[in-house]
């Protein structure tokens, strides 16, 4: 990638992570849950999510972050604290927080004030962890997380266009999956700001307008 557009790219603001703003694509019993266990009606309260780089995983919890009972689990906490826990990255975790983590799970599990949604790329039978840990990760619902196809970038970006009013065609689109980074919140905040720098010139947003605003250095 050359520098210009690096830079353009730096200064992409993408939203906020939210529920209502990740795109579900084949994710939707998966979000379902998440958005049950946010409004506190969902009976099952661990739940894993698994998924290569790219899938959401990251975009869901933080999600979950915003909500005022959740917080990111830290291997000190109290273990019988009440609340929803945010684990990400579970292999990731040395001796003493998987110990930490697994006696987290045995209090979520005894207690009707407590949750955890917890993350990894691995199903749990085939993470680097304890067999107890893995045991513990596998107790609630597990989910694996789909990458969204093209298909579902380009309906998403088309359908974000639509709703401000903005006419794109299939060749932008081509051209921005193409030629940007394939993460959907990169994607949804090149659109946002093409948007911005096509009102800016006073012209349609076209494959053109593309490469100039790509090559011009802020």
């Amino acid at each position: 990638m050359n520098r210009p557009r690096q830079l353009v790219l730096d200064l992409l603001q993408p939203a906020e992570p939210t529920l209502q703003n990740f795109v579900v694509g084949r994710n939707a019993e998966a979000v379902e849950q998440l958005r049950r266990l946010a409004a506190g009606a969902v009976g099952q309260r661990i739940v894993y999510l698994w998924a290569e780089a790219g899938s959401g995983r990251t975009h869901l919890l933080k999600a979950l972050g915003t909500l005022p009972s959740a917080q990111w689990w830290q291997p000190t906490d109290a273990p019988d604290a009440a609340g929803l826990t945010l684990v990400d990255d579970v292999e990731r975790l040395d001796d003493p927080a998987q110990v930490a983590l697994f006696n987290r799970l045995n209090a979520v599990r005894a207690q009707a004030n407590a949750a955890c949604v917890a993350t990894g790329s691995l199903p749990p039978a085939r993470l680097p962890l304890r067999e107890d840990l893995r045991t513990r990760l596998a107790w609630g619902l597990v989910y694996q997380l789909h990458p969204l196809g093209d298909g579902d970038k380009a309906a998403a970006l088309k359908a974000q266009a639509g709703a401000r009013g903005v006419a794109v065609g299939d060749d932008v689109i081509g051209y921005l999956l193409t030629h940007l980074p394939r993460d959907l919140r990169t994607l949804t905040a090149a659109l946002d700001a093409l948007d911005s720098y096509a009102l800016a010139h006073k012209r349609p947003l076209t494959v053109p307008l593309v490469r100039q605003w790509l090559a011009e250095e802020p």
